[in-house]
């Protein structure tokens, strides 16, 4: 079960980017005064929880991004939470196991980013909002491979960001990587 409270002090700690993670922060703090499971993937209005990592090698000179089968484009690891999650941080920490093989991880900042992203409907699932709060971890090992729902998983270079960032949140995630 999700501690509120502890979630709500969290995320008004977070130091945000910009108006518009402002805006998604605002909205998670939101979510968080409804009633329900708002970390249940059938929590449908307006959506649910979800968690995320941004995970920095070793060196902290590359960022790990997966290659999401349903998506068709490098993100950070991260999906819903499953019952047997304490926090946003453990299912975190699951997804990045599950999907690229890490376990090793020591967390840096978390959380670190916020984002409101809309999914569209698929199969029983009505269209909803993935309410994402992400954590920043430095792995302690290199070695990575492609898991559930990834395709593929690896290092690309934060230096070369603009060749390969193609999704805005995780441009937003290099930028306040570049400033810390």
């Amino acid at each position: 079960m999700l501690n509120r409270a502890e979630l709500r002090r969290s995320l008004e700690a977070l130091q945000v980017a910009d108006a518009l993670e402002g805006g998604h922060r605002s909205a998670v703090l939101e979510l968080l005064s409804l009633p329900g499971d708002v970390g249940s993937r059938t929590h449908y209005v307006p959506g649910h929880l979800t968690a995320s990592a941004f995970v920095l090698s070793p060196d902290e000179s590359s960022l790990l991004l997966i290659h999401h089968s349903k998506l068709g484009r490098w993100l950070q690891p991260g999906g819903h939470l499953d019952p047997e999650d304490q926090s946003l941080l453990a299912a975190a920490r699951r997804e990045v196991s599950e999907e690229t093989g890490l376990d090793d991880l020591e967390l840096l900042i978390g959380p670190f980013d916020v984002d409101v992203h809309a999914i569209p409907s698929r199969g029983d699932a009505p269209a909803h909002l993935h309410f994402d709060v992400r954590y920043l971890f430095c792995a302690r090992s290199e070695v990575v491979r492609g898991g559930s729902d990834a395709l593929d998983a690896r290092w690309f270079p934060l230096q070369a960001s603009g060749e390969w960032a193609t999704d805005e949140s995780v441009l937003r995630a290099v930028r306040k990587l570049a400033s810390r």
